[in-house]
């Protein structure tokens, strides 16, 4: 599976001989740089370029065109090479944009040797730059990784090159676009998309499915800016698939008289999205000088307004991100400096005479200060700026990423197509704990979720009991299950109940009481097998159909819907066939439509020992009270997490699950 990258986000590489191939709608010049352990390109010997396309382990190539195929072998790359960066510049030329802003995003992919893509990245928020490092393949404690970069460069390729620390880049450069020049004459550049009405044939739309994890998360679908976040989730937001808007499909003979009625041939893919999406809507009128721009909701681009909102939160996540990272990095540099000059007052002889000493640390705990002063004078404007867009946001999620309390549920109608995510709670960060910002996975779910009922190491669950911890857990995963139920048009997700000891029972009782569930929830060890060998066969079933494109084969009464498995006080009432069925369903059933929503303490299960280690590696935790376990591998924070919340004495939970219910038992008519 792809993992589709945002930016600062590495992945791991499970081979050393690949190709990266590079999409950008214009002619561009591709390159690979050579660099040490410090990220420094030793000389321009360690340049591969079109003048220069082969170096041990790399080969480039000597046009400017708009695909590229890059070929690397990391085995073969010189020992003191630790990165291998790939670089992207526009050509000089008549008729060539001289700005990445001007053009479609940039897409880069690191594919193997069987042609399956790795890793993907597209290249978003460029404007001025007209040169960029796309990514960087690197070896860390002997095993390569890639890692998103997205750096651009306003200067072009020379400031590129002198960044990446050679002496002369000037001269590089001009070599560079010297030997392009003949070739770029000569590319054909891609012909304008139709304005006439698409053939018969044309593809309507391409489809697909999505951290993230997170972050966030990453994803399955059209190449995103900066996981999921897929990340998920982390890094920036992940754009569904588009539709291909003015793209030819194949044609028969029958219409070759008509080719030549409808304007120039259009040479791109069929399915290769060749155009970025759309800018964002007009935004309110430009902000006086000096003062922030007004937010405005779906500032963002995308190909439709929930798109649009998607991208804007994973853009809101990585702006929190950002100016924390910033903000804790100035605070730390005046912490090192006040260090410093403290210790450099009190190993100077001159300063124990007059009392200069007492001068000099007085000084330098006031320019400490003065940093840190103006380190939170940033952050609370970067703040105060994101809490500004929050509040616009909110009000205009859509169901599926909106909070419980959001008046948008209260005009709740089931949904007639999937949302392309959805929210499993907030993420917020000790600088500024009351703006939340909501964590959104993609649908359909790549993992399973574990609500953690053990009391941990949270502050909140250290003031309750047990009986309270594992109420809540029971109680968010309700909540959870009923906005999968809630998003999805009806007929296309049902949902099991597996509660050994009926222990659960008023946390249950929206569920049971709304009639969404098929069957009451199975208790006991014969009701747990049963829905367990119940939902093992249906993974097998639709593994064969699928593995031997007999999908029309299954049989007529298996159900179709994406299935949610909630699995109440595990181990409790789990034989040792039990428990293998449910790791079988924990790493394979995802593929096939098929999720666990399990409860439980994984100190209740210590008993099996490094047995259960993998089945709750393959679960997304999360925790009913909350708890700052998510790490964001990017800039190293730990976000905390915030469940979500039914308000008190609210109806609106079981209100959407009685529409839920009507929907479904009119769809069975």
């Amino acid at each position: 599976m792809t993992a589709e990258l945002v930016r600062g986000q590495n992945h791991p590489l499970p081979h050393t001989r690949l190709e990266i191939r590079v999409s950008a709608g214009k002619p561009v010049v591709a390159g690979a740089a050579l660099a040490d352990e410090n990220g420094r390109v030793p000389g321009i010997e360690w340049v591969a370029h079109p003048a220069q396309p082969a170096l041990p382990g790399v080969e480039v190539s000597r046009q400017a065109t708009a695909d590229h195929r890059l070929g690397v072998d990391l085995s073969a790359v010189p020992p003191a090479a630790h990165r291998v960066t790939v670089l992207l510049a526009l050509p000089p030329g008549p008729a060539v944009p001289t700005r990445f802003g001007a053009v479609a995003a940039p897409f880069v992919a690191v594919v193997d040797p069987q042609g399956t893509e790795i890793a993907s990245y597209t290249i978003t928020g460029l404007d001025t730059e007209s040169a960029v490092v796309a990514m960087e393949l690197y070896r860390r404690q002997g095993a390569w990784k890639v890692r998103a970069i997205g750096q651009g460069y306003a200067g072009g390729l020379v400031d590129l090159l002198a960044d990446q620390g050679l002496d002369d880049p000037g001269l590089l450069a001009t070599t560079i676009h010297e030997t392009v020049a003949p070739g770029l004459a000569r590319t054909v550049g891609t012909p304008p998309p139709r304005t006439s009405e698409v053939r018969h044939g044309a593809p309507a739309a391409a489809t697909g499915t999505a951290a993230g994890d997170t972050t966030p998360g990453t994803a399955a679908g059209a190449p995103t800016p900066p996981q999921g976040v897929h990340g998920t989730p982390v890094g920036g937001p992940v754009p569904a698939d588009t539709p291909a808007d003015g793209i030819p499909g194949p044609q028969s003979e029958t219409h070759a008289q008509d080719r030549t009625h409808e304007g120039p041939v259009n040479y791109t893919h069929p399915r290769r999205q060749s155009t970025a999406p759309p800018p964002p809507p007009p935004a309110a009128p430009p902000a006086a000088p000096g003062r922030p721009p007004t937010p405005v909701a779906g500032d963002a681009t995308g190909w439709s307004m929930e798109e649009r909102l998607y991208n804007q939160v994973w853009g809101m996540f990585e702006d929190l991100a950002r100016t924390a990272a910033a903000y804790r990095s100035a605070v730390d540099f005046a912490e090192s400096r006040l260090d410093q000059e403290l210790d450099r007052a009190l190993s100077d002889p001159r300063s124990r005479i007059a009392g200069s000493g007492d001068t000099a640390r007085e000084a330098a705990r006031a320019k400490h200060d003065r940093l840190t002063e103006q380190a939170r004078e940033v952050l609370d404007r970067d703040l105060a700026q994101l809490a500004a867009e929050s509040d616009v946001v909110e009000p205009a999620l859509p169901p599926a990423f909106a909070r419980w309390d959001n008046p948008v549920w209260h005009a709740y109608r089931v949904p007639m197509e999937i949302p392309m995510a959805l929210r499993l709670g907030d993420l917020h960060l000790p600088e500024s704990p009351d703006l939340r910002i909501p964590m959104l996975i993609r649908l359909p779910l790549e993992r399973g979720l574990w609500v953690d009922s053990g009391r941990g190491t949270s502050d909140a669950a250290s003031t309750m009991d047990e009986g309270q911890v594992r109420g809540l857990a029971m109680d968010t995963a309700v909540a959870h299950a009923a906005r999968l139920l809630a998003v999805y048009p009806a007929g296309e997700f049902s949902v099991h109940v597996i509660d050994p000891a009926g222990s659960a029972a008023a946390a249950l009782a929206p569920l049971v009481h709304s009639g969404v569930l098929d069957e009451p929830p199975a208790a006991g060890a014969q009701g747990v097998s049963a829905v367990l060998g119940k939902l093992t066969q249906r993974v097998d079933l639709v593994q064969m159909a699928v593995r031997g494109g007999a999908a029309d084969a299954l049989p007529p009464d298996l159900d179709t819907a994406e299935q949610l498995l909630i699995v109440n006080d595990f181990p409790h009432g789990f034989d040792d066939r039990a428990v293998t069925q449910l790791r079988y369903l924990a790493d394979e059933g995802p593929a096939v439509g098929v999720h666990l929503l399990m409860v439980a303490d994984r100190e209740d299960a210590g008993a099996y020992g490094p047995v259960l280690d993998p089945l709750w590696r393959s679960l997304l935790r999360v925790t009913p009270v909350p708890d700052d376990h998510l790490a964001d591998p990017w800039v190293q924070h730990s976000w905390t997490y915030e469940p979500p919340r039914v308000p008190p004495g609210s109806q609106v939970l079981q209100q959407v699950l009685t529409q839920v219910a009507e929907a479904r038992r009119n769809w069975r008519r």
